[in-house]
């Protein structure tokens, strides 16, 4: 029979400790690299509050670390889309997961490290599926007859960048900035607003996977 006054080992300990060293690893990593792609992985380290050794015991190179960041981006992004399809409402699930999105600063991050390490098979995987799902977003918005016609899926990517280019020194201030941009462009978006067709040929499918091409 267990023993109710047992201890946790102190293993368990070690692991918990370790998961929050890598929280706060990656919580120093998206500022430094937000700030600048280029920032040695020691300015992360100080940032941290972690010695150089510890970094690298958890990151083997500054690679990796830019690896683990867009890829824990991408699956928020897909967690996202997977929400909003659970929206009965069509326009309100493609609202709500760009709420969610913007406000988690996923593609500040994107932006920033495209084209500053080697995707894994398993995050050109996750692009599919992220594609997949907006994909699907967009047609049921479209479908409820609330998303004008002429939007196609690339002009959420589009849309994305443009949030995330708000950013003031304030992050509160920065999460209404970004959410009023965010309405501004949802107005734009939606049938009840018609002020014309939209200018230019719309962004095709994959016109912007330059950007992850390795950079030498």
């Amino acid at each position: 029979m267990p023993n109710p006054t047992a201890k946790t080992p102190p293993l368990a300990g070690r692991r918990a400790q370790a998961a929050r060293n890598d929280e706060v690893i990656l919580d120093a990593a998206r500022a430094v690299f937000l700030d600048d792609p280029k920032a040695p992985v020691a300015a992360v380290a100080d940032r941290a509050g972690v010695g150089i050794s510890a970094l690298y015991r958890r990151y083997a190179s500054k690679e990796d670390l830019l690896r683990t960041l867009c890829r824990d981006g991408l699956r928020r992004y897909v967690a996202e889309a997977e929400a909003g399809l659970a929206e009965p409402d069509g326009w309100r699930g493609l609202t709500g997961f760009l709420e969610r999105v913007v406000d988690a600063d996923v593609h500040s991050l994107t932006v920033h490290l495209a084209g500053t390490f080697t995707p894994t098979e398993e995050m050109g995987r996750d692009a599919v599926r992220a594609n997949e799902l907006t994909t699907s977003l967009v047609g049921r918005a479209h479908a409820d007859g609330r998303l004008r016609p002429d939007v196609v899926v690339q002009d959420v990517g589009l849309l994305l960048e443009a949030c995330a280019a708000v950013r003031v020194p304030d992050p509160e201030r920065t999460r209404q900035l970004r959410r009023r941009q965010l309405a501004v462009l949802l107005a734009g978006l939606s049938t009840g607003r018609d002020g014309g067709p939209l200018p230019g040929p719309p962004p095709a499918p994959g016109e912007f996977d330059w950007r992850w091409r390795r950079q030498e």
